[in-house]
């Protein structure tokens, strides 16, 4: 069976085992969604709609008021640049800037191979080595802008995040 017909199936089962008329399962209805997949494809916007009894607008205004919804498939790495205070004041705006600039991307994007979405998050909770950035589930500490663009060309070549 092919990976993305498994899939499939397994979405039309989440959505399916919503009852008729329950709007406050759309929420963990959409999180079950992008766990399974990464992101929430538009076509499940309707269905789920369609399942509990609404507009897909109404679907829509939910997966989009919370920052924990995706609604575009993520790259094959994820660059996560911390913006909170202490990475801020050691130049993590130049760093995003720089990384985002190299990749051709704007925060919250993706690049066009699918390797790589840049995020901008408010903190990593890595204060102590700022400023941080994690990529995938590797936290990497006292990041300079040059030093990211040349790990992320690494990571291009086939290299280990």
């Amino acid at each position: 069976m092919h990976p993305e017909a498994a899939s499939a199936r397994e979405i039309t089962g989440i959505i399916g085992e919503v009852p008729r008329g329950r709007h406050d399962l759309v929420i963990p209805t959409l999180q079950r969604v992008q766990a399974t997949l990464g992101y929430i494809p538009e076509q499940v916007v309707f269905d789920l709609a369609e399942q509990v009894g609404t507009t897909p607008a109404a679907v829509f205004g939910v997966a989009t008021f919370y920052n924990q919804f995706r609604l575009t498939a993520p790259g094959e790495h994820t660059i996560r640049v911390c913006r909170g205070t202490a990475c801020h004041v050691k130049g993590s705006a130049r760093i995003l800037d720089t990384i985002c600039r190299a990749l051709g991307v704007a925060s919250g994007e993706t690049t066009r191979d699918g390797l790589f979405t840049v995020e901008e998050v408010a903190c990593l909770g890595s204060c102590s080595i700022a400023p941080a950035v994690m990529i995938d589930d590797r936290f990497y500490g006292h990041v300079t802008a040059e030093g990211l663009v040349e790990l992320a060309e690494a990571i291009s070549r086939g290299g280990d995040a």
